[in-house]
């Protein structure tokens, strides 16, 4: 046996890392056998008296405690008839937790006294018990099997020869220890990253080295790349991802043409966001001889460029998504790609990958072709200007050029649209119509959210905020993606009247659970709305209901929020369920293969399929729809936080304002409010409420006075004033001026 195998611990008093650890790991290996303190030291590789005293102390812990049982003199087991389960962390930011288990319906409590060093997200086993005359049950965290994050961004506060990094994250609830020689020259108050690489048994404190320096807190671009860093995103690309994307070649070819259906001649245009510098997407619109429209979608084909097993492929991989903060977009792909060669620029051929539909007066599908084509962009729009055409034109014999004005040109003057785009923009927006009135009608659930936006100045501090609406134009864009989307994966998924089961990516999203149900049903019914759930029919058309009900009224985008968390998460996956909140059957992404890396990989298998080849196996495909929904739920978050950042500094500029807002929720510590003018929202704490001594009451959703009887409910209307603003961990706390 080589003697490097086993660490051997010799020095009289050194406290043995992983102990508890090591002895599950031991005894798990076969839950029949019983070992002795002496195997297990052979085990672990102790063979000093000091270290076998401490395996005998620890087993005699665990044994008293339960977590293991003495079987014959002297030898131990998994005690078997404890009730140990595996699940993840979920913890709250006063350093408790909750045990998340498919093995039971609700979460389990876990005090912080019992997480054994379980953090955020981890995979554990767990004890789960019932506590001393009560039929409440708490868990106890035995083993970490798998840690989710060991990176953490947070400020260093620095002693004469040691540090701590205090985490930004308040479900982080160590700080970490770090070392002169881990300190990375890092300066007392700057902002770092700092890696997790050790946690003795005894001490409360996990080691970390710091890997990089962020700057000083407060400082824009140190908070933006926190943010990213916080989830694991990065903020920039790697010099041969750039180098590797620079060497594509970016003619198109006649050869390539030839191998593609020609649609250059097609009428296309874009429309996206005004300030968008990516366009994924393009329309084409074609008037039949049989009076049907013919309508393409094309999509950039990214595909084509992004070839499988290269440095580029698998940095899209990795990143699987454009993340799309307050201030800036993250591409997943670079510059080159996402915004040049790739993008559907006007004036400019382009390969694309399509879905080509033709549609009657009544969109319904005549015809349909998928493959991949070469096209030409005569126009770009942005949303306003083609609601413009929508509100201020219509459809008739003789529809004139379109005079697009200045306020809200992108090009920054007057300019002529011709009639041909004109008409098209009308057509496709009266087709749009009545395929998202059919999908409605199918049981589709509308979230159309008001979005908040910032203007910015130049140094990205905010001066103003906006509300973006979804109108005409946006819905245009959307009932067509989403029809391209769903006859994609129909073309490949569904064949003769049964599922092909062929390997495919789908957008999923399963029905919302009863039990959310039903607490969404206790909240509004505080407002006097309701929903039946009865019926899936029933229960799509009440959300809808209620969902028109509360728009333009205080409490819509607290209710939208509620309804929103009601509903499963959509992810990708091979096994296709179909989409509830869209009502489609049969759904995938294909139309932003730019910024979503399973766009990539539905052309990928679209084409794999057009070329006649069988279906690869699924598994890894699932492995990596698992990735990209895993990944895109990280996005998301930052993306969120970015939003929150940038609330707490624009209101650092109007803390000598009173505001009225709305109660959008309500805890034990405090209740949230949401300003209406804004849609900012920060927290009124029950200790700073001087008008009577209050508490929590659960049911109402409420706190209440214990002199007066006074209750300041979830919902109510109320007058606040910022008090404190903390832009380090994005939080904002009022002082309640009337409620």
């Amino acid at each position: 046996m080589s003697k490097k195998k086993n660490k051997i611990y010799k020095k009289k008093g050194r406290i043995i890392k992983d102990l508890t650890k090591n002895i599950f790991k031991i005894l798990n290996e076969d839950t029949n056998k019983q070992y002795n303190y002496k195997q297990i030291a052979a085990k672990i590789g102790i063979v000093d008296t000091d270290g076998k005293t401490q395996i005998l102390k620890k087993l005699a812990e665990l044994t008293a405690t339960k977590k293991i049982k003495e079987g014959d003199r002297g030898k131990y087991q998994i005690n078997k008839d404890r009730k140990y389960h595996i699940g993840t962390l979920d913890l709250t930011s006063n350093g408790n937790g909750y045990f998340i288990c498919d093995d039971f319906e609700k979460d389990i409590f876990i005090p912080s006294n019992n997480l054994g060093k379980g953090l955020q997200g981890d995979t554990v086993k767990a004890y789960v018990y019932s506590r001393r005359k009560s039929s409440k049950q708490e868990a106890d965290v035995v083993e970490i099997l798998d840690r989710v994050k060991t990176e953490f961004v947070g400020v260093l506060q620095l002693n004469k020869n040691f540090g701590f990094v205090v985490p930004d994250n308040n479900k982080m609830y160590a700080d970490l220890f770090i070392s002169q020689n881990k300190l990375n020259g890092a300066e007392d108050g700057d902002k770092v990253l700092v890696k997790m690489i050790d946690w003795p048994e005894n001490s409360k404190n996990p080691f970390g080295k710091i890997t990089q320096i962020l700057g000083k807190p407060g400082e824009h671009n140190t908070e933006i790349h926190s943010i990213l860093l916080e989830y694991g995103l990065p903020f920039e690309f790697e010099k041969e991802v750039e180098e590797d994307a620079a060497k594509l070649p970016i003619e198109i070819t006649e050869k390539e043409i030839a191998k593609r259906r020609d649609m250059r001649k097609d009428l296309t245009f874009t429309i996206d966001p005004k300030d968008a510098k990516d366009f994924d997407d393009a329309l084409s619109f074609t008037k039949l001889e049989n009076g049907n429209y013919e309508i393409g979608i094309h999509i950039a084909d990214v595909s084509h460029y992004l070839q499988p097993k290269t440095i580029l492929d698998d940095e899209a991989y990795d990143r699987a998504t454009s993340v799309y903060l307050v201030d800036r977009v993250v591409p997943m792909l670079p510059e080159v790609l996402s915004n040049g060669v790739c993008s559907l620029r006007p004036h400019e051929e382009k390969l694309t990958f399509s879905a080509v539909f033709e549609l009657n007066e009544k969109a319904q599908l005549v015809n349909q072709w998928f493959g991949r084509t070469v096209t030409y962009s005569d126009q770009r729009f942005a949303y306003e200007e083609a609601q413009s055409i929508i509100e201020n034109c219509k459809l008739s014999d003789d529809i004139k050029p379109y005079t697009m004005p200045l306020d809200i040109s992108i090009i920054d003057k007057e300019y002529e649209v011709a009639p041909e785009i004109v008409e098209a923009t009308l057509k496709l927006d009266e087709l749009a119509k009545i395929l998202r009135k059919k999908r409605m009608k199918d049981g589709a659930i509308s979230f159309d959210r008001v979005e908040v936006k910032f203007n910015l100045d130049e140094d990205a501090n905010p001066v103003g905020v906006f509300f973006k609406q979804s109108k005409d134009a946006n819905k245009l864009i959307e009932e067509f993606m989403l029809l391209a989307n769903r006859k994609v994966a129909e073309f490949i998924g569904f064949s003769k009247g049964k599922p092909t089961n062929k390997t495919f990516i789908y957008r999923v999203h399963d029905e919302p659970n009863d039990e959310k149900l039903a607490a969404l049903q206790n909240i509004i019914s505080k407002f006097g709305y309701k929903i039946n759930t009865e019926s899936k029919e029933t229960t799509t058309a009440s959300l809808n209901q209620l969902l028109k009900d509360v728009n333009g009224k205080a409490e819509s985008n607290m209710v939208e929020t509620l309804a929103i968390r009601t509903m499963s998460k959509a992810a990708y996956t091979t096994q296709n369920v179909g989409h509830y909140g869209l009502a489609f059957d049969y759904y995938s992404h294909f139309t932003s293969p730019i910024r979503r890396y399973p766009d990539v990989m539905t052309h990928r298998l679209l084409q794999h399929y057009l070329d006649g080849k069988d279906a690869p196996k699924a598994d890894l495909y699932e492995e990596k729809c698992k990735h990209s929904s895993k990944m895109e739920e990280l996005a998301s978050k930052a993306e969120r936080d970015s939003i929150k950042y940038m609330q707490v500094k624009y209101m650092q500029d109007h803390k000598d304002e009173e505001f009225e807002g709305v109660i959008s929720g309500v805890t034990e510590w405090g209740i949230y409010v949401e300003i209406k003018s804004n849609k900012c929202e920060g927290m009124v704490r029950i200790r700073d409420i001087k008008d009577d001594y209050y508490i929590f009451d659960e049911k109402q959703y409420a706190v209440v006075g214990q002199s007066s009887n006074n209750i300041i409910q979830l919902g109510d209307d109320v007058v606040v004033k910022v008090k404190h603003t903390d832009l380090e961990r994005k939080h904002l706390d009022f002082s309640l001026i009337s409620h």
